[in-house]
């Protein structure tokens, strides 16, 4: 760790790192276990194969030196994805477009600080 001093002089602070340490091979495998579990569950699965994907990527990324941690599940996303499947056939698709970022908040909001 390395300290740094800011503009004014008042404060130190330390400056930490932040990266990913996950492997293409790890990502394959995931992604691979997503896909074929989505297949065999005719798509029932996918919100599960979602948060396996989202929860590999928290698992593994550091910031500022402090690792990430998922804390949603299956379930909970199962109970959006329905709602928000309903909501775009409903607005014949107009929906659809909310959904990514409906997708990102609930992510973040189930996405917290390991310690």
């Amino acid at each position: 760790m390395k300290e740094v001093g800011n503009n004014h002089n008042t404060a130190n602070r330390v400056e930490m790192k932040s990266y990913f340490d996950g492997g293409l091979l790890q990502f394959i495998g995931w992604s691979i276990l997503g896909f074929v579990v989505t297949v065999f569950t005719l798509g029932i699965c996918y919100p599960w194969s979602i948060t396996m994907i989202i929860g590999w990527k928290t698992r593994l990324t550091v910031i500022n030196g402090r690792r990430l941690k998922f804390t949603g599940s299956a379930i909970g996303l199962f109970g959006n994805w329905i709602k928000w499947w309903l909501h775009t056939i409903i607005t014949l698709g107009i929906y659809g477009f909310w959904v990514f970022i409906k997708m990102e908040k609930w992510k973040i909001k189930h996405t917290i600080f390991e310690d």
